[in-house]
């Protein structure tokens, strides 16, 4: 589809019940031929009515459709296309599909006022001061990630993320005193602007415009979600409870992270995830990177799957259940992640937390898939793994491939035993980090 010489014209269409358009769009409106097509929802049809065009009237499919309408269409005759979109197509709407899909030489946007800038208006908000967080078509979970004490979020909903719905996840947040403002059918007649705290919406029968705008003032109160790096152990669900299972530790988590130096675009595996302490605080602190976890202990994949959820990572972090190595060549596989609407390709940076024995077999194998500039991370507590880690290391410094940093980490955290204070030591953990470069020699 990259290639298709068709031209589409993409209209914002505002906040009004009657559009308007500007001259620009009005003139693209006014060339169409009987042959073209107007595309979108029957609302937005509704919008343009007043303005005249000869071209079919089409509604918008769902979007694995829409490939095949294009080059359907364009067999049929049209010689271009207009999509109708709400607001300004390119935040939070149909542009970034159009842009994955077709080559911008072919895509002509024309903006409007969004719902998001009207919400706002109507509050007296600026928009540099609020976060922007989509929940239409995405998992309702997706907002925890979010829930912070004191922040202004302004949420695009549907069906799944009404204020009850936002009330509710405010709720489990230990956020109750939040303020929940719904922003109706902003531009037209029936437009309504409503404020309720979180606590009040649980009982209520509310009915709102399905077509509604939700502004969320997040309270004072302790949330549950972390604002700051370091996720405490008892805040994830393990197979032994109380954080004591399969996870990395708070302390050790903190310094994987650092080393990892995980950056926007970045492709990370989690290999021997466990119930996903690493994978899950990547995937929360960087929502632009992705992150595939990689497990194969049933119990710790069922942690892993919770935790996920707990901390509304689903949208950037993928889990394979599967033993390393034989799973990675799974994950380079064209359909692998088949419904995910992306292909995440080779890693450039990865973390190796459990073997399962096979640590010498991963380490080859990861090293010649990372690019150069890309990174190795493998923790190490027993003596054996120590060794196997040390004889890579050597095989790094023959073939000048890697600048290497390692350090053992030993913790010991206070407890009460007998009403006496007292340190308990953990078991030291060695972290040795590589990274790649060409060889010169």
């Amino acid at each position: 589809m990259k290639h298709t010489q068709m031209p589409i014209h993409v209209i914002g269409l505002g906040v009004n019940q009657v559009a308007h358009l500007d001259e620009a769009a009005q003139a693209v409106l006014g060339r169409l031929s009987p042959n073209d097509i107007v595309l979108g929802a029957p609302r937005q049809h509704e919008t343009i009515a007043h303005y005249v065009h000869q071209a079919r009237r089409e509604d918008l499919p769902k979007l694995k459709e829409l490939k095949e309408s294009f080059v359907q269409w364009q067999s049929q005759g049209a010689k271009q296309v207009v999509m109708l979109a709400s607001g300004d197509p390119l935040y939070y709407g149909i542009g970034a599909w159009l842009m994955r899909t077709f080559s911008l030489e072919n895509l002509h946007f024309y903006p409007n006022v969004s719902s998001i800038q009207v919400a706002c208006h109507r509050l007296g908000l600026s928009l540099q001061d609020v976060q922007v967080v989509s929940l239409h078509g995405r998992p309702l979970a997706s907002l925890r990630r979010h829930l912070q004490s004191n922040k202004t979020l302004v949420l695009l909903t549907d069906q799944y993320s009404q204020p009850k719905h936002i009330a509710e996840e405010c709720i489990k947040a230990g956020l109750d005193q939040s303020e929940i403002t719904v922003c109706e059918a902003l531009g037209y007649e029936q437009e309504q602007v409503r404020t309720f705290f979180a606590h009040s919406l649980i009982d209520a029968e509310l009915e709102c415009d399905p077509l509604n705008v939700i502004v969320l003032k997040t309270s004072q109160q302790a949330s549950l979600y972390p604002s700051s790096v370091g996720i405490p152990d008892t805040s994830f669900v393990t197979d032994k409870g109380d954080g004591k299972g399969m996870i990395t530790k708070r302390e050790m988590r903190l310094a994987i992270l650092s080393y990892m130096n995980i950056e926007q675009g970045d492709t990370v595996w989690d290999i021997g995830a466990g119930c996903g302490g690493v994978s899950v605080e990547m995937a929360y602190w960087h929502p632009r990177s992705q992150i595939v976890a990689i497990e194969h202990h049933p119990d710790r994949l069922a942690c892993l799957a919770a935790n996920q959820d707990r901390f509304g990572v689903m949208q950037n972090l993928s889990i394979v259940a599967g033993r390393a190595p034989d799973a990675l060549v799974d994950l380079l596989t064209d359909n692998f992640f088949a419904g995910k609407n992306t292909q995440y390709g080779k890693p450039n940076k990865v973390f190796i937390g459990g073997s399962d024995g096979e640590l010498n077999a991963l380490m080859t194998q990861v090293w010649e898939l990372l690019p150069e500039g890309g990174s190795l991370m493998v923790s190490a507590v027993t003596e054996e793994t120590k060794y196997q880690v040390m004889q890579f290391a050597q095989q790094r410094d023959h073939a000048q491939d890697a600048d290497e940093q390692s350090l053992q980490v030993s913790i010991a955290k206070g407890e009460r035993l007998a009403g006496q204070r007292l340190f308990r030591p953990s078991l030291p953990v060695t972290l040795y980090h590589f990274r790649k470069y060409t060889a010169t020699i």
